[in-house]
């Protein structure tokens, strides 16, 4: 019996058992030491803020994912039938293949080229592949190649140098080459990575859509990977894979996309020769208010959407043509440094179009695409509430929150993978944590970028550009990065910090304490006992109003009391919370304050929250007055008669 051999392209099954029981293991421990207090009712901040965040995100994430659904069940089984009805009848009349190589390992150039001119020769149309290589063993590699085929005669290739400054001169070069063969009408051009590998039929089962949909501008398809590196490298770029076809299906429902993906698109020839189009591909730029006018290094994909979005022009993803890339990250050794350096670009790529996509408004691309776009943007912030959240609280108010915040995380993105893998027809555990290091650091690095989206590297091509060439202007605009991104940052944590609690606003009395004593700390207040005891004891007065100030009451307010004894209760009103009573800590323990406790420091009396003091069988009731307990003043002070 044969050997069943693993699939290269998936983790083995001994690192998912060991995914499965570590993870076991700590939804062991958690249950165990989670505390019975921490669902208690002063948690209810914390789990107010992560539960309305997470409401919000993920409801968002459910509707693409039923959108998906829909999409892939509904409505485009409809759209390939009349695809393929189309496509036995007709055809393009010519087809053009942009296929751009830089440094690619013989072995995998020859397996590009080799499924390329089969897919070409079998389609049976004119083809003209325009080879955009870097070095002259591509040539014969590509020689080789059309040897083994019998140099089909409906294909022709045609080779094109790099001059070796970017992907986008190397495109516009071969583009221009195509306008000036002055392409049919209805003749289409493919656009492709040069360590793209087509599977068969690609050509056949995708190109017809174009003869079925009169107004579809460009389509791209379905990815799988062939990677060099180890488990997790290989789980990480078929999650991105998983990810990328739920929201490909979801856009396709609205007949837009948020990318036409450089590893494999369509494009009409005659959109794709416009001068306009080309110029775009060639030199794209963005005018910024800190950054000045600089030119795109990467992103080639993102400015031919744009393109065909501003427009008008429709846009398809096909889930059921397949196309595979030869992956590897630019450092395997290095997980976390190399996802860094492809997030930072890929990110930068976005953030760059983003803006001036969302400029143009709905009209366009209709209010659903729109709003992705804007999702876009916030959800780089959003994403960062629950971390920052679980950290606040758990430093300040109570480390268990800890254990709720990892169980969160393990029931959202363990149905969040459930729902991937029965999209993408294979399930991983891996997934989990990588769907979570994906989000937030992502988020991490999205907000980083886009206070910097200026700094671009390509890191197979050694190129970096977008900074000053002065070193001096340079670090001034690193600095006013890191200034604007901790500012924004500040921001959002400061909100955090009051809507969990860790810190409060100041309330109405410690306002006016604080006010008084930065105003009034040099001013020494009047003493009143002897004029208050003595309007007190006015039987005709039922109560006592004092002007707007700073007064002090001690224990001769008692002692004029007591000797002449109060008829009835009586009232000392304040005017209009502007009166501050500076009482002594024996007058203190006397009072009572609005919640009918003690006064401690300071207390606010007002017409609903009264505060008294009990004199035998009668009381004072003090209303709109600001007490304040102050050690006894010095002996000589003045005696005021209001």
């Amino acid at each position: 019996m044969a050997a069943t051999h693993r699939d290269p392209t998936t983790a083995s099954r001994i690192t998912e058992l060991t995914t499965f029981l570590f993870g076991l293991a700590l939804l062991v421990v958690i249950i165990s030491e989670l505390p019975s207090d921490v669902f208690s009712p002063e948690s209810q901040s914390f789990f107010f803020v992560i539960g309305a965040i997470g409401a919000w995100r993920y409801s968002w994430w459910a509707v693409q994912a039923a959108r998906s659904t829909w999409y892939n069940r509904m409505v485009f089984p409809r759209m390939r039938a009349e695809a393929d009805a189309v496509g036995e009848l007709e055809k393009p009349p010519e087809l053009f293949v942009l296929c751009t190589s830089y440094r690619i390992e013989a072995q995998v150039n020859f397996q590009v080229y080799d499924a390329l001119i089969r897919e070409a020769y079998e389609f049976g149309v004119p083809t003209t592949i325009f080879a955009s290589i870097s070095d002259r063993t591509d040539v014969d590699v590509i020689t080789h190649v059309m040897d083994s085929h019998g140099w089909p005669k409906n294909v022709e290739v045609r080779y094109m140098f790099q001059k070796g400054d970017g992907k986008r001169s190397a495109m516009a070069e071969v583009l221009r080459a195509i306008s000036r063969r002055l392409p049919s009408p209805g003749s289409l051009l493919v656009s492709m990575d040069g360590d793209i590998r087509l599977e068969p039929g690609t050509l056949a089962r995708s190109l017809s859509f174009f003869q079925a949909q009169d107004d579809l501008g460009a389509l791209t398809t379905n990815n799988r990977a062939e990677v060099t590196g180890n488990d997790a490298t290989r789980e990480w770029y078929d999650l991105r894979y998983a990810q990328r076809h739920l929201m490909m299906s979801s856009m396709s429902v609205s007949r837009r996309l948020l990318v036409l993906t450089g590893r494999y698109s369509v494009f009409r020839a005659d959109l794709a020769t416009q001068p306009d189009f080309i110029e775009l591909i060639e030199s794209d730029y963005v005018d910024h208010w800190r950054f000045g006018n600089f030119k795109f290094l990467s992103g080639d994909d993102k400015s031919s959407w744009y393109w065909l979005l501003k427009n008008g022009w429709r846009m398809l993803y096909i889930p059921d043509v397949y196309v595979t890339g030869f992956e590897e990250l630019p450092d395997r050794r290095r997980f976390f440094a190399s996802t860094t350096d492809l997030m930072r670009r890929w990110y930068g790529n976005m953030l760059r179009t983003s803006n001036r996509a969302i400029a143009l408004g709905p009209r366009p691309m209709g209010m659903f695409t729109w709003w992705s776009l804007v999702d876009q943007r916030l959800s780089m912030w959003t994403t960062l509430v629950g971390p920052t959240v679980v950290t606040l609280v758990s430093l300040f108010i109570r480390p268990s929150f800890l254990f709720a915040y990892v169980l969160w995380i393990l029931f959202t993105r363990g149905i969040a993978t459930s729902i991937l893998a029965w999209q993408r027809g294979r399930f991983s555990l891996l997934w989990i944590p990588l769907i979570y290091y994906n989000q937030v650091w992502g988020a991490m690095l999205k907000t980083y970028v886009s206070f910097r989206f200026n700094r671009q590297k390509w890191t197979r091509q050694g190129i970096s550009t977008g900074e000053p060439n002065d070193p001096v202007a340079a670090s001034r605009q690193r600095r006013m990065g890191h200034v604007l991104h901790g500012f924004a940052y500040g921001l959002l944590l400061f909100a955090l910090l009051l809507s969990t609690g860790v810190m409060a606003p100041p309330d109405r009395v410690s306002l006016h304490i604080a006010r008084d004593q930065t105003w009034e700390r040099n001013r020494e207040p009047e003493r009143i006992d002897r004029w208050l005891g003595s309007a007190l004891a006015d039987k005709a007065r039922d109560s006592v109003q004092l002007p707007p100030g700073h007064f002090r009451l001690e224990g001769d307010l008692l002692e004029t009391l007591q000797r002449h004894a109060l008829a009835r209760d009586k009232q000392i009103l304040g005017n209009a919370g502007t009166t501050t009573l500076a009482i002594s800590p024996a007058l203190a323990e006397l009072m009572r304050g609005p919640d009918d406790e003690p006064i401690q420091n300071a207390a606010q009396c007002t017409v609903d929250a009264s505060c008294q003091l009990a004199l035998q069988e009668h009381y004072l009731t003090l209303v709109d007055v600001r007490l304040r307990v102050e050690p006894n003043a010095p002996s000589e002070v003045a005696t005021a008669n209001p």
